[in-house]
């Protein structure tokens, strides 16, 4: 079955390009982004491995571990590697996955439990909903799920605003709106009552309905 938001995310070991894992004790304390591809030397996911590779000190600083998965040997990774810090301009410095047996692929729901064999016998186009991003919290629930075709490159700026209001709104009891950026206006969340948002905002707050209750970004 597909994992939903706020499940806890399956637990596993796995062996990576920096050793093995158990996943949870991997997070630790951390939120953690797990990123996956169809196959080793595909186009998109090249440069989607080196993207994350330069953009790492962004989720470094918001405390966020990101790894990544790819349906082949971990052997295979580490010659892409160096494809990706050819053309892309820096080699992955997190872990990826090897999962040449399908187990996390289809503990995540991102292949069917019918899947068996070779790795190498199957194209990327076999493996094309292996194209997922998780972001996990530390209370190791899933807090985000995005789905990707293989076409697309993914948009790891729009999981990092993302990743900043997950952190916000796990804080405060506030919501962001469309297209929120860092810093920007925010909504309080329906679930707190005038009252109490006098106490935690007492110079009030823009209501254009009852409903929508705005007030500046909380530090």
């Amino acid at each position: 079955m597909a994992l939903q938001l706020g499940e806890e995310a399956p637990d596993f070991e796995a062996q990576t390009t920096e050793g093995p894992i158990r996943f949870h004790e991997w997070i630790g304390d951390s939120w953690a982004v797990l990123f996956s591809h169809p196959k080793d030397f595909t186009p998109v996911c090249t440069t989607e491995l080196g993207f994350m590779a330069n953009a790492k000190p962004e989720f470094d600083r918001r405390g966020v571990k990101i790894i990544g998965l790819s349906v082949d040997a971990t052997s295979d990774h580490e010659r892409w590697a160096r494809d990706i810090e050819e053309t892309q301009g820096a080699a992955p410095n997190y872990p990826i996955i090897g999962d040449e047996e399908f187990k996390v692929s289809k503990l995540y729901g991102m292949l069917p439990q019918s899947v068996s064999g070779d790795p190498k016998d199957r194209t990327p186009a076999d493996n094309q909903t292996v194209r997922n991003v998780f972001v996990i919290g530390p209370d190791k629930k899933i807090k985000l799920i995005l789905v990707y075709p293989m076409t697309t490159g993914r948009n790891f700026d729009e999981v990092l605003r993302v990743i900043d209001s997950l952190q916000l709104t796990a804080k405060h009891k506030v919501a962001t709106p469309v297209n929120w950026q860092q810093g920007e206006d925010v909504i309080i969340a329906g679930s707190v009552s005038n009252e109490e948002a006098e106490k935690t905002y007492p110079d009030g707050w823009k209501e254009p309905r009852p409903y929508i209750r705005i007030v500046p970004q909380p530090s």
